[in-house]
């Protein structure tokens, strides 16, 4: 009997789990073991295996637990019962330091698997700081805290096996860290909270074993958190931001990613591990004594946009893609000259900018996806709110602008040409399409309908929108394009379809919006975003699927009158005007994500 491969050429992969972006995307929270007693504001230290948890808030239990995997074991209670301290080390060798019991002390206790002794105090006396959390008892750090009779600290002491010695300060004094990662040679601070006392730090520290250096910000603002790994390789979870939390963020040394969330979301919890083994154990709100496991696949299935598989555990066929509803927009470079009125072409990693206001430019602008670079100017000066589309940043056509002209001039990927002129001098109008197939539609005050095609070598009048329009946005080809809102003596969401031979109006925008940014032509009619707009510099930002529009991840800066480039997956968004002139550049990326294919 025929198999598959024989039948249809080729076999489809079997997996038990869905590819993910890395070992860390694909790793989930489960539950462990509860602990014997319920508490928040514990210290902690120790494995995913071999964890343990000691003391705790209000009413300061000197109650101390390991757990070994699955169950947690009663042992012996500290010297001096306390809460909201820290801790590092092993369970046959820990450490704990600061807490508070009434008031901010600065006992330090050892831990030799059976037995706690007391060893010299801190210099200052805290609560609520963070630590080396993969320290050891002759090496470990205490940062920040609040002291008697308050205040957030700066400070950080170095315990050495026999004292403690005050180190450079942190850059920002804070409190409530949860916890830090690393040793006393290479830690991180991440999180906290400072004054004002309800304002919550997203601020990350590094030390390099001799001072703090303020790197990369976390995704969210949280204190409270739990953390495992060293600080290059470091998974923070729970916390509270200021509303309580079951967010997992993982930092690679570079950039935060956000991962699974905990199941119950919580803060002040114990902690221990690695990022790909952690554990999270007791918090609030409420004491709890639930205990959480992260785990990442120690071998995983690398995640590759196109690629076709079967789900062995969901009995699915399922297609890795990118997911436009899970973009979002970040900051990219920033534009040499700032502008407006202004239009653009091209990828994310190869776009053009040219021409614009305040001073009507003949400025060019190139960005190969980190920085812009100035390029040869365009030929024809004076010109504002000119017609841009193309479908690279080496084959553009920019066309009209006010005074209303006729001209055209193409971009060749390192000057301007002029070519053939358009039969209807037009400015802020739509355009779509390449520099041998393209399409000119509406704009001009007063408003109008005309379109008109371009072959590359002439432009002909075709059938006209069925409303006088301008400040559209547009997307698509020059056989099936987009007219996006606009202006048709009022601010409106109607949009228009062109099939290649008329147009057709179609489902309307959620927002009623002119001047917006759209891919002219690197979007396609099913797969377009429009960004921005007027009145009031929107930030709104909404994607077409060829069926509706559906509001995603808004802008970080309102804009309107700006540029766009790019994809619905991978696109830009520069320049424009949000009371004054901008020269602000936002990269559009939507994950890859998988998905199930289902036939209808």
């Amino acid at each position: 009997m025929a198999d598959y491969k024989g039948i249809k050429g080729f076999k489809v992969q079997s997996l038990s789990t869905d590819p993910a972006a890395s070992q860390m995307a694909g790793g989930a929270w489960a539950s462990g073991g509860n602990m014997n007693t319920a508490r928040a504001g514990m210290a902690s230290f120790g494995t995913q295996t071999a964890a343990l948890g000691a003391g705790g808030a209000d009413p300061y239990p000197g109650a101390v637990e390991t757990y070994d995997g699955s169950t947690w074991t009663e042992r012996t209670d500290l010297n001096n019962p306390r809460g909201w301290f820290a801790g590092a080390g092993t369970t046959s060798a820990g450490i704990v330091a600061a807490g508070y019991d009434g008031s901010r002390e600065g006992y330090t206790e050892t831990w030799d698997g059976s037995a706690w002794t007391e060893v010299a105090d801190q210099n200052t006396g805290v609560y609520k700081p963070g630590s080396s959390s993969k320290g050891t008892t002759t090496a470990t750090m205490i940062f920040g805290g609040e002291a008697d009779p308050g205040g957030d600290q700066v400070g950080t002491e170095h315990y050495n096996g026999t004292s403690w010695t005050e180190v450079n300060d942190l850059n920002t004094a804070r409190t409530v860290f949860g916890g830090g990662a690393g040793t006393t040679s290479a830690a991180l601070a991440a999180g906290g909270n400072y004054n004002p006392p309800s304002a919550v730090a997203d601020v990350a520290e590094d030390w390099n074993g001799t001072s703090w250096t303020t790197g990369t910000a976390m995704s969210t603002s949280r204190m409270n958190t739990g953390n495992a790994g060293p600080s290059t390789l470091a998974l923070y979870f729970g916390g509270a931001a200021p509303t309580v939390s079951a967010l997992t963020e993982y930092w690679n040394g570079s950039s935060w990613t956000e991962l699974n969330d905990l199941s119950t979301a919580r803060d002040a919890l114990g902690y221990g591990g690695s990022s790909t083994a952690a554990i999270g154990f007791g918090g609030t709100p409420g004491a709890t004594n639930a205990t959480e496991e992260w785990s990442a696949p120690a071998a995983f299935n690398p995640l590759y946009e196109g690629q076709v598989y079967y789900n062995t555990t969901s009995n699915a066929l399922k297609l890795t893609t990118l997911s436009t509803p899970g973009g979002a927009w970040a900051a990219g470079g920033n534009l040499n000259t700032a502008r407006q009125a202004c239009q653009g072409f091209g990828t994310q990693t190869a776009a053009v900018l040219g021409g614009g206001a305040p001073a009507k430019y003949i400025l060019t602008e190139t960005y190969d996806g980190t920085s812009w670079t100035e390029a040869n100017d365009q030929n024809t000066a004076g010109k504002i709110y000119r017609t841009a589309t193309g479908t690279s940043g080496s084959a553009g056509l920019y066309i009209g602008g006010e005074p209303t002209v006729t001209n055209v001039e193409q971009w060749n990927g390192t000057s301007w040409t002029e070519t053939n002129d358009i039969n209807t001098g037009t400015l802020k109008a739509g355009a779509v399409g390449s520099t041998t197939a393209a399409l000119k539609f509406g704009g001009t005050d007063p408003r109008i309908a005309n379109t008109e095609s371009y072959d590359g070598s002439s432009w002909t009048e075709v059938n006209d929108l069925n409303e006088n329009t301008r400040e559209m946005g547009s997307a698509g080809s020059q056989a099936a394009a987009l007219a996006i809102g606009g202006n048709t003596g009022s601010t409106v969401a109607e949009v228009e379809s062109w099939n290649g031979t008329s147009w057709t109006e179609i489902a309307d925008l959620n927002t009623a919006r002119e001047s917006g940014c759209s891919g002219n032509g690197t979007m396609t009619s099913t797969a377009a975003l429009f960004a921005g707009g007027n009145p009031g510099y929107k930030t709104n930002t909404e994607y077409w699927n060829g069926t509706a529009w559906t509001e995603l991840a808004d802008l970080a800066n309102g804009t309107a009158v700006g540029a766009q480039a790019g994809t619905s997956t991978s696109g830009l968004a520069y320049a424009g005007y949000d009371g004054s002139v901008m020269n602000e550049t936002e990269e559009w990326t939507a994950p890859i994500t998988n998905k199930t294919v289902t036939v209808s």
